[in-house]
């Protein structure tokens, strides 16, 4: 059995990340969803978070934002609308984000303004959690 599997995260503006990586662990509807070489063949919904995936032997991290991910036996494909590394946020930036989603939200307005502040909210909420991890890694 391979001991790798060819990862590609894949946002609409830039190819984030293609590699060779031993395991992959992304943000899923109901918690984390890990996969290792040789993963049954599963498409899967990808939420706001943090997704981490391993080559050669250290763990690298991504904050991902909603998407889908195709995972087949010796490939996986992750398909989000953003990709960022958490050294990468800005986390001032991001607290204000989560504020205005969080003002958003208190304002009642229709639901497709709902729907986005509440997928900014997770966006914002994901940042800031991969920033302050960063901070005391």
């Amino acid at each position: 059995m391979a001991k790798t599997f060819l990862l590609e995260i894949v946002t609409p503006e830039r190819q984030f990340f293609t590699g060779e990586v031993e395991s992959l662990i992304i943000p899923a509807v109901d918690g984390s969803y890990g996969v290792e070489p040789g993963h049954e063949p599963v498409v899967t919904a990808v939420e706001p978070g943090e997704a981490r995936y391993r080559v050669n032997g250290q763990w690298q991290s991504v904050v991902v934002t909603q998407g889908f991910a195709e995972i087949m036996s010796d490939y996986a494909v992750v398909l989000v609308s953003t990709a960022e590394r958490p050294e990468d946020i800005d986390e001032a930036r991001a607290r204000r984000a989560k504020e205005r989603a969080e003002e958003r939200l208190r304002q009642h307005g229709s639901r497709e303004e709902y729907f986005r502040s509440k997928a900014a909210l997770a966006r914002a909420t994901a940042r800031l959690s991969a920033a302050r991890q960063r901070h005391r890694g």
